[in-house]
């Protein structure tokens, strides 16, 4: 393996909800950050919320408003790629398609610098193939960042086959140093978060299909019953429905087993485009400031 650097400039590929979260925790960090997006107005977008997410916890009294100047100022926004090219850690987190992510870990192989260490913030596709199409599988590795990741403390650090030693010690030190919490995972599909939480989501989103009560009733059940702090299909609706269905499609080919069939009622609606908090309509609706109002008529709404 190539002579490793210290990690001191991270490239985060991708500036949509976890890309930016991602970007801000490792600014916060100290770390100098490349964010990269083929698009302008995404990257314009992500940094207005890094801001704002910023001027409130300024407002709250837990950063300074020159601690949250210089978080801002860690984070250079580009759009071409070659623009990693001194980084010594790249994050992937992209949509979680497996054909666009291998495309871009091919061309990030022959881009950034032969120590660097590419990772992927895939909730459940295989590292092991990514790291194949990258062709450098010993410095290849998963980072699951929870969402959202400035305030969620769990990172999955996630082993492909061919992970080395070095690239999964030097990965461990960079997520303690990110004051986050690690957990490590073998390459199988969901990893450990997604394997548990998935099913739980389909099956309350099978619940509200079949009638058994709405929205509202399934959430309160599992924060007042079960002490979750975020009811299912709220948690669903944060997440993103398109990217629920993702992982639930890739549990239920990959394992080949039933349980892991994505239900009807999710399917239909990311096909009308009811995909959460991002689309402002999702089990519940949501404000232009991101609020949740009350949940919709539920399945009967799903073909409107």
């Amino acid at each position: 393996m190539p002579q490793e650097e210290d990690i001191k400039t991270v490239g985060v590929i991708g500036a949509g909800q976890m890309g930016r979260g991602i970007s801000q925790v490792c600014a916060t960090a100290g770390y100098e950050v490349v964010l990269l997006d083929n698009a302008e107005p995404a990257l314009a977008k992500a940094l207005d919320k890094i801001r704002t997410g910023l001027e409130r916890a300024v407002e709250r009294g837990s950063l300074s408003p020159d601690e949250a100047s210089d978080i801002v100022s860690r984070i250079h926004p580009k759009t071409a790629l070659d623009s990693l090219g001194h980084a010594q850690l790249v994050i992937e987190a992209v949509p979680e398609d497996l054909s666009l992510k291998t495309n871009v870990f091919g061309q990030l192989g022959r881009i950034v610098p032969p120590a660097t260490i590419l990772a992927s913030n895939t909730s459940s596709i295989s590292i092991t193939t990514l790291g194949a199409a990258s062709g450098r599988s010993d410095q290849m590795l998963g980072l699951h960042f929870m969402n959202p990741a400035p305030v969620m403390e769990l990172v999955e650090v996630v082993r492909g086959r061919e992970t080395s030693d070095q690239t999964m010690d030097r990965a461990l030190e960079f997520v303690k140093r990110l004051g986050k919490m690690s957990v490590v995972s073998q390459d199988t599909p969901g990893f450990i978060v997604n394997r548990i939480l998935m099913p739980m989501i389909n099956e309350a989103i099978f619940a509200l299909e079949d009638g058994v009560a709405p929205a509202e009733a399934i959430d309160l059940a599992m924060t007042a019953g079960t002490n979750h702090p975020v009811g299912p299909l709220a948690l669903a609706d944060r997440i993103g429905l398109d990217t629920v269905l993702a992982i639930c499609e890739v549990l239920y080919q990959d394992l080949g087993d039933p349980k892991f069939r994505p239900c009807p009622l999710l399917r239909r609606y990311v096909e009308i485009g009811r995909l959460g908090k991002k689309s402002g309509r999702g089990f519940y609706g949501y404000t232009e400031a991101g609020a949740q109002t009350a949940s919709h008529a539920g399945h009967a709404e799903a073909g409107a």
